[in-house]
């Protein structure tokens, strides 16, 4: 579903129905991994005898329950408990203080009915006396400026209900002041007071610093007295809980079972530790087919979505992945999969083959950083490391492999996609074997030293590894041409291809429309300076800059770029259409981009260059001519690009390029100063409306592209000296580079866009 401009989509993006293909496959997969042929356990109980040596085919780690309950309650124990410093108490003896002295302040009603009634809010019997003595100027005073203060400090600290409240914590107490929240670590009981010390330091203050008599003293305990209550309080559910969330977060306390490990002699009599061991191998047990093994790889590689969706930043997870994206992952995986199962199968077959396809190591042979480099070419960065990591866990799987291998794997597959990235041409994709074989010989070589491995096989694995390499970049020369055809995709090589200007499209806006040609020219060296500047796609950005206004070739002299001085043609059309016929040159470069095959990463940062910016110029001007005939105000949407707003940084690296570089044109004495300045103010405008919040552009990243994009016009703008001239008395002729101001970026008429 499509947003229309000024309206909010109501409803998600969809999720792609290539993903219930590459879901269709992991199934599959799941299912061919469940497949096993090997010996089942026997399992003897604690006090048996056993009848045969049990040997542990495959390392295992299992939960020690026993040291598990004992650690989570040792810890649950040191868990210190929460206190609770609340300032209502204080609110709560202030509040109703005020409300006693209000009431005895009343002189309109029977004194004796007065006393009755105060004396049954507090509970206690209040003498006449009392009672005027809170009448008293003098009174309320020493409440408002000594007393009252005097508290609020007290209760800041912390009143507790008892002495030794603390006594029995050991390990500390957290205090958390309400309601903010902040909590404080006491290793030591904290200097608080209790509700009877709070009572005596009162009185000595009244007594001993304020000089105050006995009447006065008992007037105010009166008077505080019933209203005092503590303000430190232990929380036992929040402690209940701290204590429930440390224990579940804690880690098992494991124990480990090694391949080849004798667990059980023949004739020796089983004690519960072997029990749990036989019952942990015979719970991992190996068979011809594991049903409970389908659900489980299913949902464990189903999991990485989760990576994946996180890693997707702003953007809406998996459901910013593209079907073609979906199936070409989809290809790539049932491929790998089916040859990691093919391997496994000929090496524990009878058949008769070759001896490297029966060796142990053979493992060590899958191409899987091949099939990152392939991935590499044509899929953003976070979705490639989620299908490096799908693709090592599920061939791990696959051929029954450890940790060990699919770290192998994971290793391989991350250098090779970030070397293949890095690739300028395809001789830096030839070149790459020699990385990749070092790393796969390297890694490969860690992998034995961790495992202890056999030495007999030591060399074929080398071997193997070494093959590793070859077969991963044949898979790149080989395989990166077929997506790209298949799918079409626009692979680095394409983008550099399509960077030449010999290509028909720029030759086209060279000849047609010289001035937008010679504008994307600047445009593209910004825009790449830039990209490199915050770390975004530097050649898929220049190349887009390059093709970013090929639509103005359907109507070029509409753009005052190509008018060269001629009559202005927006000067016979009403605002209206002049908008239509500037917000169109968006539409129809999308469609040149698809039409002449550029990529649909080409077309969409065509589409999202403008994003949903406003026609400044014709809309001010439609306004002005709707207010001289007395006609209902223009809609601000009819003069804004459809959009979308730029998702990427490409894009709005791009939009800032382009709308910095054509407002350039309309300063007078570019100065480096006020070059920094407008570029300032470009940027400020289109990060306030809004127009860069899907961009993934940081404050960082648009201070660094303003920097480059300065450095650029600045080189652009450069002074020239004076040259002298030829005769005396003749009138220095102007400059080449002179310009004739114009209006501001939005408000140009034929390049608003």
């Amino acid at each position: 579903m499509s947003c229309q401009p000024g309206m909010a989509c109501s409803l998600e993006r969809p999720l792609p129905w290539g993903l219930g293909v590459f879901l269709v496959v992991i199934l599959g997969a799941s299912i061919l991994s469940s497949v096993r042929f090997e010996s089942p356990v026997k399992v003897f109980l604690a006090g048996e005898i056993a009848t045969q040596d049990i040997t542990a085919d495959q390392n295992l780690r299992f939960e020690d329950r026993e040291a598990t309950l004992r650690k989570r309650e040792q810890v649950a124990e040191n868990q210190p408990p929460v206190f609770d410093l609340s300032p209502e108490s204080y609110e709560y003896l202030r509040k109703h203080a005020s409300d006693v002295l209000l009431q005895a302040k009343r002189t309109d009603d029977d004194p004796e009915k007065v006393r009755a009634s105060l004396s049954e809010d507090l509970n206690s019997e209040i003498s006449r006396e009392t009672i005027q003595i809170w009448r008293s100027q003098e009174f309320l005073d020493l409440m408002a400026l000594q007393v009252m203060p005097w508290m609020k400090e007290a209760y800041a600290k912390g009143v507790a209900g008892h002495p030794g409240i603390f006594a029995s914590y050991k390990q500390g107490i957290l205090l958390r002041e309400l309601p903010s929240g902040m909590e404080t670590l006491y290793l030591e009981a904290p200097v608080t007071l209790d509700l009877e010390k709070l009572k005596d330091d009162l009185d000595q203050l009244l007594r001993r610093d304020l000089k105050k008599n006995i009447r006065v003293r008992k007037a105010v305990f009166a008077l505080i007295g019933p209203f005092l209550r503590p303000n430190l309080v232990f929380n036992q559910e929040t402690t209940r809980l701290r204590k429930q969330e440390i224990v579940v977060a804690m880690e098992p306390v494991y124990s480990n079972i090694y391949k080849g490990e004798m667990v059980v002699r023949q004739g020796e009599r089983v004690t519960p530790e072997q029990q749990t061991k036989l019952q942990t191998l015979y719970a991992h047990r190996t068979s011809s087919l594991k049903p409970f093994a389908i659900p489980g790889t299913f949902l464990l590689a189903c999991l990485f979505f989760v990576l994946l969706h996180l890693s997707q930043g702003k953007k809406s997870g998996i459901r910013a992945v593209s079907h073609r994206d979906w199936l070409a992952l989809a290809l790539v995986t049932a491929f790998f999969v089916l040859l990691a199962k093919f391997v496994e199968l000929a090496r524990v077959s009878d058949a008769h083959l070759p001896a490297f396809l029966k060796s142990s190591q053979v493992a060590f042979g899958l191409p899987i950083a091949g099939a990152a480099g392939v991935l590499a070419m044509f899929l953003p960065q976070a979705l490639c490391s989620f299908a490096v990591l799908l693709l090592s866990y599920l061939v791990t799987n696959e051929v029954g492999g450890n940790v060990h291998l699919f770290s192998y794997y994971l290793l391989g597959g991350f250098v090779y996609a970030t070397i293949i990235r890095n690739c300028e041409t395809r001789q830096d994709v030839l070149r790459s074997i020699l990385p990749l074989s070092a790393l796969c010989v390297v890694s490969w070589f860690g992998v034995v030293l961790v495992q202890d491995g056999a030495g007999e096989l030591t060399l074929a694995g080398g071997v193997h590894a070494a093959f590793n390499s070859v077969f991963s970049l044949l898979l790149v020369l080989g395989l990166s041409p077929v997506l790209e055809m298949v799918f079409g995709y626009t692979s680095r090589f394409k983008l550099m291809e399509l960077m030449s200007l010999e290509q028909p499209l720029l030759q086209d806006l060279m000849v047609n429309a010289p001035g937008t040609y010679h504008h994307s020219i600047i445009v593209a060296n910004m825009v790449e300076a830039a990209a490199r500047a915050v770390g975004a796609n530097a050649l898929l950005a220049k190349v887009a800059a390059l093709y970013h206004d090929i639509g103005k070739l359907k109507n070029p002299q509409y753009f005052i770029e190509n008018q060269f001085g001629k009559e202005n043609k927006h000067n016979k059309l009403s605002p209206s259409m002049s908008a239509l016929i500037l917000i169109s040159h968006v539409k129809k470069g999308v469609e040149l981009a698809k039409e002449h095959k550029l990529g649909d990463e080409i077309a969409a940062l065509i589409g999202q260059h403008h994003g949903m910016t406003l026609i400044t110029y014709f809309y001010h001007k439609a306004q002005e001519q709707a207010e001289a005939k007395g006609e209902e105000p223009v809609r601000e949407d009819e003069f804004r690009y459809p959009g979308p707003k730029p998702q990427s940084k490409e894009a709005g690296i791009i939009m800032l390029a382009d709308a910095i570089e054509a407002s350039s044109r309309t300063l007078v004495d570019p100065t480096p100063s006020r070059i920094k300045g407008h570029i300032q103010s470009i940027v400020r405008k289109l990060y306030n409306e809004g127009e860069l919040d899907g961009s993934e552009l940081t404050l960082k990243d648009l201070t660094q592209a303003s920097d480059t994009f300065h450095r650029i016009l600045t080189g652009i703008f450069h002074h020239r000296i004076e040259y002298p001239n030829m005769e005396r008395g003749k009138e220095k002729p102007k400059e080449n580079g002179e310009k004739l101001a114009l209006p501001e970026k939005g408000a140009l008429p034929e390049k608003a866009a």
